[in-house]
């Protein structure tokens, strides 16, 4: 096996880089998973450089054809990286069904030989039903916080919640009040437990004051506590969220807000994900961040705006990106 036919992957993004290419060349990559299909890259050289996408032959590929929205992307592999976007300088975005190899092939009018780096970033990927309908997309899954078995109980603590069933302690938040669970918030959170407990104000009061979190995002902590937060909901306050769990210490919380922002890095949040890992000790995050800006040579991209990151950044973060620098680029 070739030992420059394996293909990186990272969040949604997928990078081949091409160690030896000569003009009469055909190359296929290795297998690489993004979404539920392992997927192939392949170069072929007849009068241009034609590129090809597609799922590898399988059950899935077969029973459940992704239609594949995505942006690809060929450039050298120097210092300074001259980039060749399909199918012009402009970003365009394909969107559509891939069974074959034939399904999609690009040509590329430039020369390029030698070393080079193609970049495939998916930006939604859907399985076609073969039976016909609407193609569902795999991102967000809308199962992935409700399970079927404790739907009943689920119902129950919603309406405690949204009726205020016997509730008894009011929390304040920035734009209002909110209603909820002593019972609740205590097996959640350490934090709140705390405040039950021992004789604080809290405890005689039985209010909490959230004032850092808008009454929209307070029903979202709430609606995830209580176990019945809908997928779009908590994608909307990841953030606010993801602060929450850290100043009550919900672990599971944060453990969940760091997988998802690690599932949609991209160049417009890499360097705002990059500072919330460093606040909040998120070292998977952070890593993911690091890899997509250096290893995958996405820091071209954020040029316009690094220096302004450089200004605010904490000085070990800068450090640590520093180092990062020297690991990718090292003298060929």
């Amino acid at each position: 096996m070739a030992a420059d036919s394996k293909v990186e992957t990272i969040s949604r993004l997928a990078q081949w880089r091409i160690e030896n290419f000569g003009p009469c060349t055909y190359k296929k990559s290795d297998p690489f998973k993004v979404g539920i299909w392992n997927w192939h890259l392949s170069i072929e050289r007849n009068r241009y450089l034609y590129i090809r996408l597609f799922p590898e032959p399988s059950r899935a590929s077969k029973d459940h054809p992704p239609i594949a929205r995505f942006v690809l992307r060929v450039s050298n592999s120097g210092a300074n990286r001259r980039f060749y976007i399909s199918p012009s300088k402009l970003v365009k975005v394909h969107e559509r069904l891939l069974r074959t190899s034939d399904d999609f092939v690009w040509p590329v009018d430039s020369n390029f030989l030698g070393r080079f780096i193609i970049d495939v970033e998916f930006l939604d990927l859907k399985i076609c039903p073969l039976n016909g309908g609407e193609a569902s997309s795999i991102w967000p899954t809308d199962g992935a916080m409700q399970s079927l078995a404790s739907q009943s109980t689920l119902q129950c603590l919603s309406r405690m919640l949204d009726e205020a069933i016997h509730a008894d302690v009011t929390i304040n938040t920035s734009e209002g009040t909110l209603r909820a669970h002593k019972a609740i918030l205590a097996a959640s959170s350490p934090v709140f437990s705390s405040m039950f407990v021992h004789d604080l104000r809290e405890k005689e009061s039985s209010t909490i004051d959230i004032e850092d979190m808008s009454q929209e995002s307070c029903m979202a902590l709430l609606s995830y506590l209580y176990g019945t937060i809908k997928q779009e909901d908590f994608w909307k306050h990841r953030l606010a969220l993801l602060g929450a769990a850290n100043k009550y210490d919900i672990v599971n919380l944060k453990d969940s807000c760091e997988e998802s922002l690690l599932e949609d890095i991209n160049s417009g949040n890499v360097l705002e994900r990059l500072q919330e890992a460093w606040l909040y000790q998120l070292n998977k995050l952070k890593k993911g961040c690091l890899m997509y800006l250096f290893d995958f040579g996405k820091i071209y991209d954020v040029r316009d705006e690094i220096n302004n990151f450089f200004r605010q950044a904490d000085r070990e973060l800068m450090l640590e990106m520093f180092q990062e620098v020297l690991t990718v680029w090292k003298p060929a």
